[in-house]
């Protein structure tokens, strides 16, 4: 799985990534245990047709230096159907060295767009805001198609949240091959 995995990174990084269309479909939070985690708001803005913005913001009420993500990416066919990662990272450990290539390349996408950027303990507000799918930062290459990212956050081993997010990714394969036959 992890050779898979590095073989995926290493075609991505050496090939171009073209996308035509990335961007959010659908966002679905939801707070299992609200004592401990609110979300204040969760939601999409499109601003152009190729352009949709997530803006989440969740409040941790009490601090917590055990945080686990449980991540998993679907791709639609019939339903969603299990695709390429089903993995669990230790967020407090990621964030002080970034050990899971996966959790890495996700991490990547919305670093800049959010202020989950230190180690634990995490209190208080969580916000990603204006976030957009930029395709240069994405290292795989996906095929075309619609997929979802749902994400399971756990404090002390018990389920707090669960983030939902689902995306559309159409390659540009007309241009792509323009290019290399020229």
């Amino acid at each position: 799985m992890k050779f898979c995995l590095i073989l995926f990174v290493a075609l991505g990084a050496t090939t171009l990534n073209n996308a035509l269309v990335f961007r959010f479909s659908n966002v679905i939070c939801e707070s299992h245990n609200i004592s401990w985690f609110v979300f204040d708001h969760c939601r999409l803005k499109a601003v152009s047709r190729n352009r949709v913005l997530l803006n989440m913001m969740g409040t941790v009420l009490h601090p917590t230096n055990n945080v686990q993500v449980h991540a998993k990416i679907f791709k639609r066919a019939n339903g969603y159907k299990p695709w390429l990662f089903d993995f669990k990272v230790d967020a407090c450990r990621f964030l002080h060295k970034n050990y899971n290539p996966a959790a890495k390349i996700i991490y990547g996408l919305f670093r800049e767009f959010s202020n989950i950027n230190h180690t634990c303990p995490f209190v208080g507000p969580q916000i990603v805001k204006d976030f957009y799918l930029k395709p240069e930062l994405l290292l795989l290459p996906l095929p075309t198609g619609d997929y979802m990212l749902a994400i399971r956050w756990l404090f002390f081993n018990r389920i707090q949240f669960d983030t939902n997010v689902s995306f559309v990714y159409v390659e540009d394969l007309v241009t792509e091959k323009k290019l290399n036959n020229q």
